[in-house]
């Protein structure tokens, strides 16, 4: 660990918000209870539950209403912005459905002048021992799924080039100057992990800091077994969450690793919705998404929203 700046950061939580106003209400508590936080700066994503309401009533919170959603992605793109407006040196990134322990940004706090951009574990608050969003060790194919795993991975507490975007992390003003802010376009899913990619080009300093903790509900298992085990797909339910999927996965591989990977995703799509879960309306779902995708549309997203 290199020795820490001496000035104390200002720091500024970023929470982008969407009709889950119990647990928005659960996480800004803990926000009120964090010490080091300047600001508490909420982006709402036009929620229709009554959370603008509450916002407007809570004292030392700031509130920004979207006048439409447009998702994580836009959410996060104008929520970054507003904490380098307000003089933020540190942004603390997160969703409203995660809940940082009390500790948790003194433990990555305690890592600053290390990293321009970096969080901590995001673990099932029903089982805390299991990582919601599992880890790929770096420099192999390894991913963990458990906290006894990660632990066992980082013997000096700290996972390297890697990072759980949006969960809890921080994000230095330098970073911003130089990367930008999160493409709002892509509305969900892939945003944060453009982000990442963004940063680690432009040389950034990533990690993971294994004692910092946030809890999160479980999403569920992620990454359906296909191709007979040797690989996974992220396949969901939802037609709206696979068309972003597919349309901005495509093009951060095509981006960040090349047409060889961005043309390996196209074929396991394929293989996934002809044999592994055979759905042909989801084949030309998914080739509508990235044919729009590779075309610079940015808008077929919205006929899933309600």
């Amino acid at each position: 660990m290199t020795d820490q700046p001496t000035v104390r950061p200002r720091i500024a939580a970023v929470v982008v918000t969407f009709n889950r106003l119990e647990l928005l209400q659960r996480l800004v508590a803990r926000l009120r209870e964090v010490p080091g936080v300047d600001e508490i700066l909420v982006v709402d994503n036009a929620s229709t539950d009554g959370t603008g309401e509450w916002l407007a009533a809570q004292d030392g919170v700031r509130a920004h209403t979207l006048t439409e959603n447009r998702g994580g992605a836009g959410g996060f793109h104008d929520g970054l912005a507003w904490a380098m407006d307000v003089g933020a040196d540190l942004a603390w990134l997160m969703d409203d459905d995660g809940l940082p322990d009390a500790d948790s940004l003194g433990t990555l706090l305690a890592h600053r002048g290390d990293f321009d951009f970096w969080g901590p574990v995001v673990v099932d608050e029903a089982d805390p021992g299991r990582l919601v969003f599992p880890i790929r060790l770096p420099g192999g194919t390894r991913v963990v799924h458990r906290m006894a795993d990660v632990a066992a991975a980082a013997p000096d507490g700290v996972i390297r080039d890697v990072v759980i975007p949006f969960n809890g992390v921080l994000v230095t003003r330098d970073l911003v100057d130089r990367i930008g802010l999160p493409r709002e376009e892509f509305f969900i899913w892939g945003d944060d992990h453009e982000y990442r990619l963004r940063a680690e080009r432009a040389g950034g300093r990533i990690g993971t800091i294994v004692d910092a903790r946030v809890c999160h509900p479980s999403v569920g298992e992620l990454g359906t077994p296909m191709m007979f085990g040797r690989t996974t797909y992220n396949h969901s339910p939802s037609d709206l969450k696979h068309y972003c999927m597919a349309r901005n996965n495509l093009l951060n591989l095509r981006d960040y690793r090349g047409w060889p990977h961005a043309l390996m995703f196209v074929a396991k799509t394929v293989w996934f919705y002809t044999f592994t879960r055979p759905r042909p309306a989801r084949l030309a779902l998914s080739a509508r998404a990235m044919y729009a995708g590779l075309r610079g549309d940015f808008t077929g997203h919205r006929r899933f929203l309600r």
